[in-house]
């Protein structure tokens, strides 16, 4: 009997040991093999390591990238990048704490740590989601590598469903953006803290989005909701719409230009033989947009030849032009955008509402059609520096601009003219863009003396401007409109406007 006993024991012990070899192996071929048995692939299992070199690492993260699915980085540690990461649709990419990618120039600079991989053939990709993703651009940048116009760190051009997660960059150089976004739908950006020199978020064309969440310490602009841009920082043009921006700290900085948000607007015409055209201005041609792309100077090229190639770059009369897009319009802007909770501590202004018009870019071509902006709302903003600048200015038509819940502690409105606004002169144009309505409602006024509520210095331009259920703790607080050359009529609650 107890041979018996001591043989099944044996029998079982070896089974037991044949079952763990296997165990194991199986593990080993899973861990080889991206994890699948656990419904995601582990990136340090193809070789992705701190102690790789950029272009290793590289080669091993795009290998996991390739499986698609869910790709983690969870061991700690400084990982080296020496080159661009693509992704495909359906691919969410998790990196632990503790995990950083460092730029580095092993084999030349270059602009994109991740892109999407459609956005170099202008095919949508879908379902692409990062999360923890802290980048240390390390001087290594490359303001447009691989797309023209698209140099944020992060690039994202024809993308649907996009979800961007808690990242970081805190060493924005002056010339690369930290994220930027064209031609997309449905894209949520929150937790992120961006600091720099250049653009934090940089939207071209697309509609409905979320920024929630951010804090912002940058140089250039925090937001740019760029629906017309350079040539060189825009890789299309066309509207944005439908976004919520909610949640977010504008820092100080030492030098402070730039805005909390940029919203710039833009129109152009169909190529005319002879036409004067300069750097960054679009033209209609052959069913497509074309560029033009050359030094920024203000200098203007007579056009005879009509661009009408298909793809890339071409020399024609000795103008530079880039073939932009295949989707047609004559005009870009922003509508429907609701600003929400922001904390403005950098003494710059906040938003600009506006149409470029210099050596780098012309937003607006003469004799186009003139886009209208549409319905910016600022729900509970708070100025929290004390200088005398306006929080909005406005060299574009805009239909409506609320304000509603907000601390207001300086000027409100600056609207003023440029090379475009003769064009409101024109007969019968005055009724086509309508008048601005502005919308105060709800805020604390905490000016002492006298404050400026608007000032208008666009010839023509017609203001209808009404504030209601305001308080005001400032003392001697009264508020005061200028405007000599258009018409401003006023409905007010606001001591000194109450006549008006």
């Amino acid at each position: 009997m107890k041979t018996k006993i001591t043989l099944f024991l044996i029998i079982v012990a070896v089974g037991l040991s044949a079952a763990t070899y296997k165990t194991k192996k199986v593990k080993q071929i899973d861990s080889n093999q991206s994890e699948v048995a656990n419904g995601f692939t582990d990136a340090n299992s193809f070789g992705f390591s701190p102690a790789a070199t950029g272009m290793e690492n590289v080669v091993a993260m795009q290998k996991a990238l390739d499986q698609g699915g869910t790709i983690i980085v969870a061991k700690p540690g400084t990982y080296k990048i020496a080159a661009t990461l693509y992704l495909d649709s359906n691919t969410e990419v998790i990196f632990g704490k503790g995990v950083f990618l460092k730029k580095v120039n092993e084999e030349g600079r270059f602009a994109q740590v991740f892109i999407n991989k459609g956005a170099l053939t202008r095919t949508y990709n879908e379902d692409i989601t990062l999360k923890g993703l802290h980048i240390i651009v390390n001087g290594v940048d490359n303001c447009s590598d691989l797309v023209l116009g698209l140099r944020g760190i992060i690039g994202f051009s024809y993308i649907k469903d996009l979800k961007l997660k808690g990242f970081r960059c805190y060493d924005l150089t002056g010339c690369q953006f930290g994220v930027q976004i064209n031609r997309f739908e449905d894209v949520i950006i929150e937790d992120v803290i961006i600091k720099g020199q250049k653009d934090g978020i940089h939207f071209g064309p697309g509609k409905r989005f979320t920024i929630r969440d951010a804090v912002f310490q940058t140089l250039d602009d925090a937001i740019a909701l760029n629906a017309q841009d350079y040539s060189t920082s825009n890789p299309e043009i066309g509207w944005i719409e439908d976004g919520i921006i909610e949640n977010c700290y504008d820092l100080d900085q030492e030098k402070r230009i730039g805005f909390f948000c940029r919203m710039l607007a833009g129109a152009w015409i169909d190529w005319e033989k002879g036409m004067k055209v300069q750097q960054s201005d679009a033209v209609v041609s052959d069913g497509r947009i074309y560029r033009v792309k050359m030094p920024a100077d203000a200098t203007l090229f007579e056009s005879t030849t009509r661009p009408d190639f298909k793809s890339g770059t071409k020399v024609l009369d000795g103008i530079t032009w880039v073939m932009t897009q295949e989707i047609i319009s004559y005009n870009a802007g922003v509508r429907n955008v609701v600003f929400r909770n922001i904390q403005l501590e950098k003494p710059r202004i906040p938003f600009s509402i506006q149409f470029d018009m210099g050596r780098y870019n012309r937003s607006y071509y003469p004799g186009a059609k003139i886009p209208v902006q549409e319905n910016i709302v600022f729900d509970n903003v708070k100025v929290l520096y004390d200088k005398d600048i306006p929080l909005v200015q406005v060299t574009t038509p805009v239909n409506m601009i609320s304000i509603i819940n907000s601390r207001l502690k300086n000027r409100v409105f600056k609207f003023y003219g440029n090379e475009v606004f003769p064009d409101y002169l024109k007969p019968n144009t005055i009724s086509e863009f309508g008048k601005t309505h502005i919308n105060i409602h709800g805020c604390v006024f905490d000016h002492q003396g006298e404050m400026i509520l608007l000032e208008n210095s666009a010839k023509g331009k017609e203001i209808e401007i009404k504030t209601s259920s305001n308080m005001e703790i400032g003392e001697n607080f009264s508020a005061k409109i200028i405007d000599e050359v258009g018409k401003v009529s006023v409905q007010s609650d606001l001591t000194g406007l109450e006549n008006k």
